[in-house]
């Protein structure tokens, strides 16, 4: 009989809750790099990425100037920032990161997101809860975080407080279980970089100051930008207005999908903020390939885990 063959590292079933995403992750080059770097300075892997969660601050909330207040929300929170680092989601980094989620993207999304994603820098920040839950930092964090759905978040909520603007315009993304934070990490940073980070965190340092300079310079480099829906409308059927034989009195979605079809040059961010609310996003009935886990399921897991384990 023909053995399996044997594509990667095997991952502790402490770093998520899907068997699928273990196999895929133990293949995957992205999580094999964070891994064993962080094995070389380390013998409590999983350890770590217990402890720890990532909060990346998208460019829409660079443009709006929602930095700060992010900050301010994870110190209300109990959270200590470890390590920070800037970082380019580029189109290819864009699909890295959410690979095994963007086969719900529609095309549509998939267009808005080039126009704003690679607009401005990003920041990330390396986090620390000051007293452990009883699930992984990471998951606890997405709990607090808030949904993707702007209707669906609830006051207290990171996403509700930075601005409930669109399914797209959530401002910020946080990797969903310990192995996703090993895995994006070395999605968004070299090798250095990563060491840097790592480093900074294993000796627990308050990198809170660190954040706000690296806030300053993204402000100083962007352009601050309103991200409300009915300003962004106005601006772009008075842009679609001007070119002859297009009805001012059609609707956001007509105006733009007629701009495109003619090629018209619109503002990038009244395009994403306006088709963001009436284009579609997600394409109907279908899962993501792989998907975090709440944090009931977790404590059931952990608890599945612990007792396999005595």
């Amino acid at each position: 009989m023909t053995a399996e063959p044997n594509h990667g590292i095997a991952i502790s079933p402490l770093l998520s809750c899907s068997t699928e995403k273990l196999r895929l992750y133990g293949a995957d080059t992205y999580y094999q790099e964070s891994y064993e770097q962080l094995a070389a300075l380390t013998d409590d892997v999983t350890g770590f990425a217990h402890r720890h969660a990532a909060l990346l601050l998208k460019p829409d909330a660079v443009v709006a100037r929602r930095l700060d207040a992010a900050v301010d929300w994870l110190t209300g929170q109990g959270y200590r920032i470890v390590g920070a680092a800037v970082t380019r989601l580029t189109r290819t980094m864009i699909r890295s990161l959410w690979y095994f989620q963007w086969n719900l993207a529609t095309p549509y999304r998939r267009r808005l997101a080039a126009l704003f994603l690679e607009d401005a820098d990003a920041l990330v920040l390396l986090v620390r809860p000051a007293h452990e839950p009883d699930v992984p930092a990471s998951v606890e964090l997405t709990r607090l975080k808030g949904p993707t759905d702007p209707e669906a978040r609830r006051p207290g909520q990171l996403r509700h407080l930075l601005g409930r603007y669109s399914y797209l315009l959530n401002l910020v993304h946080t990797p969903d279980e310990p192995a996703d934070v090993l895995r994006e990490l070395a999605v968004h940073f070299d090798d250095a970089e990563r060491d840097r980070l790592i480093r900074s965190a294993l000796a627990d340092e308050d990198r809170t100051g660190h954040a706000l300079e690296l806030a300053d310079q993204l402000y100083a480099a962007t352009k601050p930008r309103e991200l409300d829906f009915e300003p962004a409308a106005e601006r772009l059927r008075a842009a679609v207005s001007r070119h002859p034989g297009l009805d001012p009195a059609a609707t956001p979605r007509q105006l733009l999908e007629s701009a495109w079809d003619l090629g018209i040059d619109l503002d990038p961010w009244d395009t994403v903020i306006v088709g963001s609310k009436v284009l579609p996003m997600r394409q109907p009935g279908r899962a993501p390939v792989l998907d975090g886990a709440g944090t009931d399921a977790w404590r059931r897991h952990l608890n599945a885990v612990r007792a396999d384990l005595t």
